[in-house]
Parts: structure tokens; C-alpha cells; sequence
């Protein structure tokens, strides 16, 4: 049995009372939160506030090789050129910077990770990893005369994942595998439909409004994705011109009960978060909005609206990106970055999005995300500067 106080401990849901014990078993799992007075002996006293481990909501750990070779602030459609053309890696150097990565976000106390995939690199290493992962093989598919070429392919990969899952040795706490679309600048009218109907009932993820260009594309069939497209051999937009707001647009293409994702939501306004609340309300969806603040200052030099998207009880989880928009890999940096910005949040505020919601939103909350009875979730140590260091 081991015994763990601290300043503070936050349980999942907020700070427990003062000198509060925190009891598990030697392997992690939560026995008992009691007053000192029942714990008896044996406690180990922390400086600081002891945390569950944290969930980072939304990464690509495949871009790892990426740090510090992707120019910052050059906006949204210049980083994805960026990215499009460094091609020039070794797969080991490749393999030896997702392995690095993997023990970073372990180190900070990171838990489960919600990855985009685009490749099966990251299988073998997740079969080993000490993180619990949800891979969400990324959908792209621009038209809808190959829609169900390009998603046999994605399903193919996907594929792969689960049977790599099969063969681990722990494969229920090792990893799990879905289709997923990119985002609405990537996915054709019929690529969605066939994503929605792929996914029913499943935990799916999309990048949304990071940048003003996705909402001028849908609305007039203009603007800067345009030469974008012509790379790909498109000379107009592929996609239908609504008048509307992408993700207007393209949430009425999902109805099948699914948890969605929404990554960085920069550019979302209040009236796109009454529609998405309707729209999610009326089809069984669990939409949950993931902010990566630190890769959102690294491409387009901007915030998300997080004091809006606080209102109305809406789920909101964290994430780092990559490497290649991120100079960490850490929930703990994310967390600094939101109170800097926005210094009036409660500390435990954001400590529920990076434990307890994201542990729901990725659907691990039976195991992760709080300090309840049954639950093996990590215990993490914050300093008062918030920095982290992994206790169990």
C-alpha cells in the first residue's frame, strides 16, 4: 500500500481538502482518498499539487523528425506546404524521433494520447509504449470519384492497427484504431458520408476553423486554399460552395451517435457553437472542442476563443499538435500557455480539461482521468511554476 499527500491534490473534478491522503496499490490503482488521520503511517509528503496523469487529447506523433524545421507564424496553409515538402528524413531518424517523443509525453506525465496517423510507423512502438493510445487514422479524400478508393485505403490501414492491437500482449490498455476525417478543407461530400456511416457509435476527431481561409472556402468557393489546391491538381475548389461556415457545411454529414473530436477551433464563432450544440443535440453526437494554444500561437499566432467555448457546459480537452508546430510535446506547457492568456481560469478548471474530460472524451474514464476507487489513472507532481514530474 502506498500513501501520497501534497500542498494540494486535485482529484479529477477539483482540489480535495486539506491534508488529504491519497492510498493506492503498488501498482498505481486508486484504493481511497482519507484525512491524515486515517492514513496512519507511511506518507510521502509533495511540495506542490499531485495531478491523475494527463490526456493529451490530439497529436501526431509521426511528425515527430519535424521539430525545429517548420518556420512559425507563416499561417496555416504555408505550414501545411512546409510540410507537404519536407520529405527528406531517414526512417530511423524518423522511428528514433516518434521514440523520443513517446518518452517525452510519458515523462510529463501524459498518460493517453488521442494521435493522427497517416502511415502504420507508429504500430510497433505503440505495442511497447507505457501510453495508452487512440490512433485516428486520418482521412484524406478530396473528390467524390475516388471517395471509396481513398477510404479502402484508410480502412486498410486501419486495419493494421487492430491487428496490431490483437498481437500485443495487452492490447485492451495498449491502443485502438478508427478512421477519421482530416478536415473539411480535405474531405469530399461522399468521403464524409462514408466516414460517418464507418464510425457509428466510435470516437472520431477533425481539425476545425484553425484558420479564417477554411469558413472563406465554404462560403464564397474563394480565397487562399485555392493555389493550395492546385498542387493537388485541382484548379477550382473541390468542394461544394454553401454559403456558410465549414463547419456548418460538414457536422450535418454525421449522425451515427459518434464522440467527435473538434482540434483548434480558432476561428469558431458563438453562432457555429449554437449550431454544432443543436446539430449535436439532435443526432446523439458528443462533440468535444480540443485546444492545442501553443501550436495555434506557432502557425497563425492566435488563440482560440476559450471563454466562449466554456459557455453552455461544452466538453474541452487539451492538446499538443506535433512537433513540427510545437517545441514540446507537454500538457503541462499547454496548461501554462492557457492561464497566461487567459489569466482569470481556475487552475483546477484546466486541470479537468487535461484529466478528467479528456479521459472521457477519448472514452478511457473507467481507468484514467481522476483519483476514484478502481481507477489506475498515474499520479503527477506540479510545481508551483506548473512544471511537471511523473510520481507513479
Amino acid at each position: 500500500m502506498l500513501k501520497f499527500s501534497a500542498d494540494r491534490i486535485f482529484t479529477g473534478n477539483g482540489m480535495a481538502e486539506p491534508d488529504t491522503v491519497l492510498v493506492t496499490d503498488e501498482d498505481g490503482r486508486v484504493l481511497d482518498l482519507v484525512c491524515k488521520e486515517e492514513a496512519g503511517d507511511g506518507i510521502r509528503y509533495f511540495e506542490g499539487i499531485l495531478t491523475p496523469g494527463f490526456v493529451n487529447a490530439h497529436c501526431h506523433l509521426e511528425l515527430s523528425h519535424l521539430k525545429n524545421q517548420v518556420q512559425q507564424g507563416t499561417g496555416l496553409i504555408a505550414f501545411l506546404e512546409q510540410i507537404v515538402e519536407k520529405r527528406n528524413f531517414s526512417r530511423d531518424h524518423i522511428l528514433s524521433a516518434m521514440k523520443d517523443a513517446d518518452r517525452e509525453m510519458w515523462d510529463d506525465g501524459i498518460v493517453a494520447v488521442g494521435d493522427i496517423c497517416n502511415t502504420t510507423d507508429t504500430v510497433d512502438l505503440k505495442r511497447q509504449s507505457r501510453i495508452q493510445w487512440t490512433n485516428f487514422i486520418e482521412v484524406l479524400s478530396f473528390t467524390d470519384a475516388k471517395a471509396h478508393e481513398r477510404i479502402a485505403h484508410f480502412i486498410d490501414i486501419r486495419d493494421k492497427f487492430r491487428t496490431g492491437e490483437d498481437l500485443s500482449s495487452a492490447a485492451s490498455q495498449t491502443f485502438r484504431s478508427n478512421i477519421a476525417p482530416h478536415a473539411p478543407y480535405s474531405i469530399s461530400p461522399l468521403s464524409f458520408r462514408l466516414i460517418n456511416e464507418a464510425t457509428e457509435g466510435q470516437v472520431i476527431s477533425m481539425h476545425n476553423q484553425e484558420t479564417p481561409a477554411e469558413d472563406e472556402l465554404y462560403r464564397s468557393g474563394t480565397g487562399p486554399f485555392l493555389p493550395f489546391f492546385e498542387r493537388f491538381g485541382h484548379q477550382s475548389t473541390p468542394f461544394p460552395t454553401t454559403g456558410v461556415s465549414s463547419i456548418r457545411s460538414v457536422l450535418p454529414h454525421f449522425n451515427k451517435g459518434q464522440d467527435i473530436i473538434l482540434v483548434h477551433n480558432t476561428c469558431t464563432s458563438p453562432d457555429d457553437l449554437r449550431f454544432a450544440d443543436d446539430h449535436a443535440a439532435k443526432n446523439n453526437l458528443k462533440l468535444h472542442y480540443c485546444i492545442c494554444s501553443n501550436a495555434n500561437l506557432y502557425i497563425e499566432s492566435k488563440t482560440p476563443p476559450i471563454t466562449e467555448l466554456m459557455k453552455d457546459g461544452r466538453s474541452i480537452i487539451l492538446g499538443t499538435d506535433s512537433l513540427s508546430s510545437n517545441y514540446r510535446l507537454s500538457i503541462t506547457e499547454e496548461i501554462r500557455t492557457i492561464l497566461e492568456h487567459f489569466p482569470n481560469l481556475a487552475l483546477e478548471t484546466v486541470l479537468q480539461w487535461a484529466t478528467l474530460n479528456g479521459a472521457r472524451a477519448l472514452r478511457y474514464d473507467h481507468t484514467l482521468g481522476s483519483f476514484a476507487k478502481g481507477k489506475r489513472p498515474g499520479i503527477v507532481l506540479l510545481d508551483e511554476d506548473l512544471k511537471s514530474k511523473r510520481i507513479l
